[in-house]
């Protein structure tokens, strides 16, 4: 499994979205331009977790395309099937678009599947690193790829 983001614009949700790949033990593809990756506002967001999330950076869409031969799962506000009914494979690459902007009609095109988040009626979208959690978390449960509880999550010591 991995995340994607797709010309990211806000660092604390790319941040916090880090933080989450780092936990779950999934990688992460930048997509470019991002041009915050020194900001404090990232670090501040990820904490230590930056340094321990497995991130690859693409110049370019075309760049990211030539060297991903996953299946694309795109996130979006505008998808016919709900995430929880979608069926995950492992090796899925879950696509995010811009915070700003969402995904562009390119990211749809060339999207394997386009999957989207019920919500209630007359609201725009969750935040991107919300919606990246409640999805990575489903794909995992069902691809089995969660990582195992700790001793002392399972109450040992």
């Amino acid at each position: 499994m991995r995340i994607v983001l797709y010309q990211p614009d806000i660092p604390q949700n790319t941040g916090a979205i880090l933080r989450l790949a780092a936990c779950l033990g999934v990688a992460v593809a930048i997509v470019e331009p991002c041009g915050f990756w020194s900001d404090a506002r990232l670090r501040r967001a990820g904490l230590d977790y930056r340094d321990r999330a497995a991130v690859t950076r693409h110049r370019s869409w075309a760049a990211y395309r030539a060297a991903s031969q996953r299946r694309q799962v795109l996130l979006t506000t505008r998808a016919p099937l709900a995430y929880t009914a979608f069926a995950f494979h492992p090796d899925d690459a879950l696509l995010l678009g811009r915070e700003s902007a969402g995904a562009p009609a390119g990211l749809h095109d060339a999207a394997d599947a386009r999957i989207v988040i019920p919500m209630v009626a007359g609201l725009r979208s969750l935040n991107v690193a919300l919606a990246a959690a409640m999805v990575l978390g489903e794909a995992l449960r069902q691809t089995g790829g969660l990582p195992p509880l700790a001793p002392a999550e399972r109450g040992e010591k």
